[in-house]
Formats: C-alpha cells, structure tokens, sequence
C-alpha cells in the first residue's frame, strides 16, 4: 500500500452575534488553540462566521464588511506570530505568517480562507444559498472548493487534494426541527459550485426532469451517466472532494423550551447532571442518525459542554481600571434560563470512504483536536473548531468503483446509501437564478436599512427619492 502525505488544516466556527471581536482576546484564544495536540501551526485555516455583522451591513456586503473580516485577519496573524516567536525563540515575531486568500458571505453567515502557503491554493470556486425569510440570507450556507497542491522545491507536484468547506447558519429556536432539516435540505439542493441549469439545459436531462418517454431508451447509458456525474460534481457531496461542514447549526435538546423545573447541564465533573449525560438528547445526533440531516456526515466526539445559550455574570470593576481584553478573561457565565443549552456549534467532515481503504490502505481523517474556545462577552455563543490531518488523496483516488455503486444501491433499503454515490435530495436546477434574483432585494433593503439608521443619512436618502421623481416628472411632460 502506498504512502499518502497529510494536510493539517484548522476549522473554527463563530456565532459573533453581529459584534466585532475583541482582537487581542480572540487571538489568544486562537493561539491556545494553536498548541492543542500540536507543535506547529496548521496550514490550511478556515473560519466560519454567522451573524458576523448587522443584517444591513450584511446585506450590502463587499466593502462595508472588509472592517469586518480584517479583525479576524489581525486575529489570526497576532496569535500565529507569536506561535513562531515562541517556537523558534525570535524575539521580534513574524508580521503575517497567514495569507487571507479569500472571504465570502451570504448576508450574514461567512467564510475566511487562510494559507500559510497561498501559492498551493487552486481552482477556487465559491457557491451560496439563501433560506430566510423569503430565502432571503438572515440565514443560509456559503462554501468554499479548492485543490490544494504541495510542490517540491523544484516545483514538481508532490501531492494534491480537493476540498470542500461549508459555512451554514441553520434555523433557530428548539420547535423548529423540522425547519433546521429542510435548511440541510436546501444546502444539498441549492449550494452548487456551477449554475446547475446549464446541465438542466441538455437535451438528455431535460428529458428525464420532463419525465417524457421511456427512462432506458432515452439516451445510451454512458450519456445518462455522465448527466448524473455532472449534477452530482457540483453539489457539495461531489465524489473526489473532501466536504467539511461547520456552522451554527441550531440543534437543541429539545422540541419545546425548558419550564420552571428543568434539568439543565452542569459543568462539575462530579455533578449527576454532567453534561455529557445530556448527550443523548442532541437533536443532530438524532436527526443525523435516522439520516434526516448531515447525511453520511462523520463528527468527532464531543468533550465540550453546549456552546449556546450563554448569559453572563457582571464583573466588578467599580473603578472602571481594567482593559477591555482583562474585562474579557476568567469571564463567568451560566445558562440563558429560557432556553434549552444545545451543542449549536459543530464541525463535521465526510470522512473516508471504505472503498478507498480497500485499494489504498488505511487512511483516515486524524483528528488532532475538536473543542470549544472560552467564551467571549460580545457573544452568547462559544466558538467551537476542529484541526486534523487530512489525508492527500487526489480526486480520482476517492471516486467510488463501479463495484462500490453496486454494493451501496444493492444494500438494504434502509441503510443509507452513500452520499458520494447518490445524493440524498436532488439538485435544484433553478437555484442560481432565484438566488440573482434574491440578491437584488437584499441589497436594496440593506442600503434602505443603513440609510435609515441615522438622521442626516435618511434625509439624504429623501431627497434622492424626491429629486428621483422630479426628474421622472420633468422627463414625462
């Protein structure tokens, strides 16, 4: 069996609650984060935001976000220069030992793509989808697809690898289950890295969505397989890609809110009511299990208590002394009484498929370490991040075998088939267009909104609308 090299690639999911972050408290975090289970600093890093800023902001996105994202950039260089300084025992640390490669958003949900080797990243592609209100993006998914290359000093491939990052905020509030699942519903369907139209377009699939004529004597069997490998390539389970998910994916522990008397998780180790006790009652892994959601999705096990709803306790400092970032540390908290606590913020990752251990040997996703920061005031969220060894597989290396598709379609019907095989929901044909169209109402609402935030901003706005029509007016005499 072969050798396969590893990328170490770093995931964290943040819930900001529409506040900047405190940059000197995040990025010590960060760089605690760093040095769990490791000695050197991860290559690749992907943060995944939701409510990372106001919705009108959110809304109009591009420069007005930048203020944004550029705190997470600072974040992330302040806590990986110091990493090195301390590593290498410099005492003057490097300025940005990461490159931001990219940030996208769906109104308020986003995605940051670091590399410690920018050069490595290739063939970017980018997909989004709405499901708020209106499929408008108060809620939605972002993602991000690269082949990530490592070279030798003589430029010759030693390896590469394809990889798929998801960003999602699902629906809140515990009755809403049901809604959270058709969210991941609408991920599978409506987030594509291609306008999946132009497949729709092909005479042969229009004629199967149609539904005209006899399926077999519609088109050789090799044109209805390349149709299905085209739908499912751009889909976020295509077959040679490594998929991770992350987000605030809103599961609680229940369908209804918490009474007067309610059990809630404790923190004590010693405590009855641990909270790992409480593990049995997440939805995710419930839902996830009867194959409702996540389908086919792998998580590490979780050791951290439920990352939402936090409240915390005031701290006393009377003579107004201490710095924003002392403020923030050693900060106690508790439940939010009115709502069930619930692991809300995960990060899970296809893991790899049995039919490639079979030819290639045992490679696995290694994680190193799948835990929850300390908590942050600005939020009543904890961030939450994975970091592990990916295995180096090149994209034809994870395509499922012809003997693999008959062993999973054959199986018995109530075993899920892998989501690499057939995909669990179908492909939304006419997702990039509604989503062009949605996009026009967002912006116009967010520029509405922020202009109506302050006095002199709204006058302005009137007098354009008033100039507008004086002019409309003057034209149409």
């Amino acid at each position: 069996m072969e050798s396969v090299p590893n990328l170490d690639v770093f995931i964290l999911t943040f819930n900001a609650a529409k506040h900047e972050i405190n940059v000197p408290v995040f990025a010590r975090h960060l760089y605690n984060a760093f040095g769990q289970n490791a000695s050197s600093l991860p290559e690749l890093l992907v943060i995944s935001l939701q409510e990372m800023a106001p919705l009108a902001q959110a809304f109009i996105g591009s420069h007005v976000l930048s203020p944004y994202f550029q705190r997470y950039e600072t974040a992330v260089n302040t806590a990986a220069a110091k990493f090195i300084a301390e590593e290498e025992r410099e005492n003057r640390p490097k300025d940005s030992p990461y490159t931001l490669v990219t940030t996208r958003n769906v109104g308020m949900t986003g995605i940051l793509l670091f590399a410690r080797e920018p050069a490595a990243v290739r063939n970017l592609q980018t997909a989004e989808v709405g499901f708020g209100a209106g499929d408008m993006a108060n809620k939605g998914a972002v993602g991000l697809r690269m082949l990530y290359r490592k070279e030798d000093e003589d430029g010759s491939s030693l390896a590469s690898t394809e990889l798929t990052f998801v960003s999602a905020h699902l629906a809140a509030m515990e009755w809403n289950l049901n809604k959270r699942n058709k969210n991941w519903e609408s991920i599978v369907s409506g987030l594509t890295f291609e306008d999946p139209k132009k497949i729709a377009e092909r005479p042969s699939t229009q004629r199967t969505l149609d539904g005209d004529g006899d399926f077999e004597t519609q088109e050789p069997l090799l044109e209805q397989d390349s149709t299905l490998k085209a739908t499912h390539n751009v889909s976020v389970y295509k077959p040679g890609s490594h998929l991770f998910v992350a987000g605030d994916l809103n599961y609680r522990l229940s369908k209804k809110p918490p009474t007067s008397d309610s059990t809630f998780p404790d923190i004590d180790p010693e405590s009855p009511n641990h909270f790992s006790r409480f593990l049995s009652r997440d939805q995710l892994a419930i839902e996830k299990a009867a194959g409702r959601t996540l389908n086919g999705l792998s998580e590490a096990p979780i050791k951290f208590p439920p990352t939402y709803k936090l409240t915390f306790l005031p701290k006393s400092d009377p003579q107004g002394e201490l710095s924003q970032a002392e403020n923030e540390q050693d900060d106690s908290w508790s439940w939010a009484i009115h709502r069930w606590p619930g692991w809300c913020d995960r990060i899970l990752f296809l893991d790899i498929p049995w039919w490639v251990r079979e030819t290639v040997g045992d490679v696995k996703m290694n994680v190193l370490a799948y835990d929850a920061i300390p908590a942050m005031r600005s939020s009543d969220h904890r961030a939450v991040f994975l970091r592990l060894k990916v295995p180096m597989l090149e994209p034809a290396k994870l395509l499922p075998t012809e003997s693999a598709c008959k062993t999973e379609l054959s199986a018995d019907q109530h075993q899920p088939v892998d989501p690499r095989i057939k995909l669990p929901f179908p492909i939304d044909f006419q997702s990039w267009e509604h989503r062009a169209q949605v996009k026009k109402w967002e912006y116009t609402i967010g520029w509405s909104m922020l202009v109506s935030l302050s006095r002199r901003g709204l006058m302005a706005f009137v007098a354009l609308v008033l100039i507008g029509l004086g002019t409309w007016w003057y034209r149409s005499r």
